[in-house]
């Protein structure tokens, strides 16, 4: 099943590098430094965040910041996302000792940083209004430690497959209870599946969840990470990322009651009062041929007619809406902290070389062969100032096309990198599955190219999709620190790490013979 989505993302740039004090992590929400103490605001209108110190942890950081550009040369830099699960449930980072190996390992090969998800189900777990961030305020600190900047992706679908699932985390407990009372709140397609993912957008401005809008939520969530992390913007962390769970084939996800309620208002106010019943008769089942259904099919689709026209514009309207509210609350949120903000566009290509283009329709974007659904979504990420993020950079055609004849990841790729060019906005890429083969690593390269083109000056970053064990065995660390090389224009390490005893590598091949296997497992 598809889901409406939108994923804008929160970044913080720095012009000039700042060296912050070092700070003890204290009970009393300070930053206690050898010549100021600086004040840190966990609280959002009440006493009930929770402090990212710990009564246990007297231990002192130094927080760095400029370090990982030293080695770039005019490139473009490379970050790494990190496990879903590099936090846990109480405010752990988990397996400490083997990510502070894997961070000085991706420092050394000249990577910028790192890309840390920030679940809402963990921060905001039992109680609407109490948030937790001890866990990663201690990875970001790690990270620093480690010479590397963060970028934190704000996550506010749920994670994993199922309880069964070693990286689940679901939306909040409390979330859920409302969710139990009121089932439309999820998703519904046509069959009356829920999908407990997200939240609808249908009631985005509604106060269904204990006297808050899920907007109200999200923005209370932002405003809180940044009271909390206020001393870090723009030193550390470099990035604040949104994100939302996007399905990619199925139904569209328009039949739970609040979805209806404005269709059925849309429908009315055009005198179409039998158009707001539901969604579209004959779109079928995508896993099927497109064109064996009467909405989808090339000939007399019913897409390409009055009626297709304003079922779509209405649902790909509500994820316009519901993004322009994000984007607005964001710039409003962290205006004057030195952030910039940059936005997703899921990568969905699978029946990118049909007319109708299903996949993206039911997805929320209106993109066919007759209509362009990108620049509407660019030219708001423009208006606020945000960076357009998208996947698929190291996917070819030519691989996808013997699975699937119908896809064509290039295709869609190009399409969101000329609504970039055109409303001027810079461009953040990333890879839509681990592979750490070269022919990946050069399309993404090439990708990039495409985009920068031509541009007087392009700006330009990369985040690679995930650090894992398979990343640091020997052949795949080599292609890596190459491609790293290649993309950021750095030509030799920037920093000489100690690794086991006295070991002090200085190039990519150098530090492939160490053996990387302990870096991360």
């Amino acid at each position: 099943m598809a889901i409406a989505t939108f994923a804008p993302s929160f970044c913080c740039t720095r012009t000039e590098p700042t060296q912050l004090p070092r700070f003890r992590l204290t009970h009393s929400h300070k930053l206690q430094s050898q010549t100021r103490r600086l004040s840190v605001s966990c609280r959002l209108n009440s006493s009930n965040s929770l402090s990212p110190a710990d009564n246990n942890n007297n231990n002192r950081y130094k927080l760095h910041d400029g370090a990982s550009s030293q080695g770039r040369r005019n490139g473009s830099p490379v970050f790494v996302k990190l496990p879903e699960d590099s936090t846990m449930i109480g405010g752990k980072v988990k397996r400490r000792k083997a990510m502070a190996q894997s961070f000085k390992a991706l420092a050394a090969a000249g990577v910028e940083g790192v890309v840390v998800e920030v679940w809402w189900g963990v921060v905001e777990r039992d109680r609407p209004g109490v948030y937790d961030w001890r866990g990663y305020f201690d990875l970001i600190v790690l990270a620093s430690n480690c010479g590397l900047k963060v970028r934190a992706l704000l996550a506010f679908h749920q994670c994993g497959s199922g309880p069964g699932d070693p990286k689940w985390v679901p939306l909040p407990q409390w979330v859920l209870e409302e969710i139990d009372k009121d089932p439309d709140l999820a998703y519904s397609d046509r069959f009356g599946r829920r999908n407990m993912e997200y939240i609808s957008l249908g009631c985005d401005i509604l106060p269904v969840l204990r006297g808050r809008s899920p907007i109200q939520a999200y923005t209370d969530f932002m405003r809180n990470f940044r009271d909390t992390f206020r001393p870090l913007l723009g030193a550390i962390i470099t990035k604040l990322m949104w994100s939302w769970r996007s399905r990619e084939l199925g139904e569209f996800q328009c039949y739970d009651k609040y979805m209806l309620a404005s269709l059925n208002a849309c429908a009315r106010e055009i005198g179409m009062r039998e158009w707001g019943d539901g969604g579209p008769i004959g779109a079928s089942n995508l896993m099927q041929d497109p064109e064996h259904t009467e909405f989808f099919r090339t000939d007399n689709g019913l897409w390409n007619t009055a009626y297709g026209n304003f079922f779509l514009e209405w649902y790909s309207g509500m994820l316009l809406l519901h993004g322009e509210r994000i984007c607005r609350e964001a710039e409003t949120i962290f205006r004057g902290t030195r952030v910039n903000t940059s936005a997703k566009v899921g990568g969905i290509h699978w029946h990118y070389g049909t007319p109708s283009h299903p996949s993206e329709l039911t997805a929320g974007y209106y993109n066919t062969s007759t209509r362009d659904g990108f620049l509407p979504i660019a030219r708001i990420f423009g208006r606020y100032g945000f960076t357009l993020c998208c996947s698929c950079f190291e996917m070819r055609d030519v691989d996808e096309k013997q699975m699937n004849p119908f896809s064509s990841p290039e295709g869609f790729l190009r399409q969101l990198l000329l609504a970039a060019r055109i409303c001027e906005i810079p461009l953040e890429g990333e890879n839509s599955a681990t592979s750490l083969d070269d022919a990946a690593f050069q399309q993404v390269i090439k990708m990039s190219k495409f985009y920068s083109e031509g541009l007087e000056k392009p700006s330009f970053s990369f985040n690679f999709l995930r650090m894992d064990k398979n990343m640091f065995e020997y052949h795949n660390w080599v292609r890596f620190t190459r491609f790293v090389r290649q993309l950021s224009g750095s030509s030799i390490f920037r920093a000489k790490l100690d690794f086991r005893g006295d070991i002090r590598p200085s190039s990519a091949s150098d530090f492939a013979k160490v053996g990387l296997a302990f870096a991360y497992c």
